[in-house]
C-alpha cells in the first residue's frame, strides 16, 4: 500500500505561484511514476504532469513552461512548481502513483486562480 498527502493548494492572483507538494509513504518502492492530475467543476480530470522512477518527466502542453515537477527521494516526495497561474488553472489538483499492478490516489488539495 501507498499512501499519498497533497500540501500547498491555496488561493492566489493570476500570474501568481504555487507550490504543490506530495508526499508518498508505505510501500514507495514499489511506485515507478508518479503524477499530477487536476480537476476542475464540471470537467473531466486531466493529466498535468508526471515524473518516472528513473528521473524523466514529462508536462502537459497546456502547462508546459509554466509547471515543473520534481523530486525529493529522500524525503519520498514530489513537487509540483506552478508559476503564471492562470484562472483556468483553478482546479483540486491530485497526486497519483502507480506501480506493482496498483494505483493510488490522494485526498487532492483545492488550487484557485482569482482574475
Amino acid at each position: 500500500q501507498v499512501q499519498l498527502v497533497e500540501s500547498g493548494g491555496g488561493l492566489v492572483q493570476a500570474g501568481g505561484s504555487l507550490r504543490l507538494s506530495c508526499a508518498a509513504s508505505g510501500s514507495t518502492f514499489s511506485i515507478n511514476v508518479i503524477g499530477w492530475y487536476r480537476q476542475a467543476p464540471g470537467n473531466e480530470r486531466e493529466w498535468v504532469a508526471s515524473i518516472e522512477s528513473a528521473g524523466s518527466t514529462n508536462v502537459a502542453d497546456s502547462v508546459k513552461g509554466r509547471f515543473t515537477i520534481s523530486r525529493d527521494n529522500a524525503e519520498n516526495t514530489v513537487s509540483l512548481q506552478m508559476h503564471s497561474l492562470k484562472p483556468e488553472d483553478t482546479a483540486v489538483y491530485c497526486c497519483n502513483a502507480r506501480g506493482g499492478g496498483h494505483m493510488y490516489w490522494g485526498q487532492g488539495t483545492q488550487v484557485t486562480v482569482s482574475s
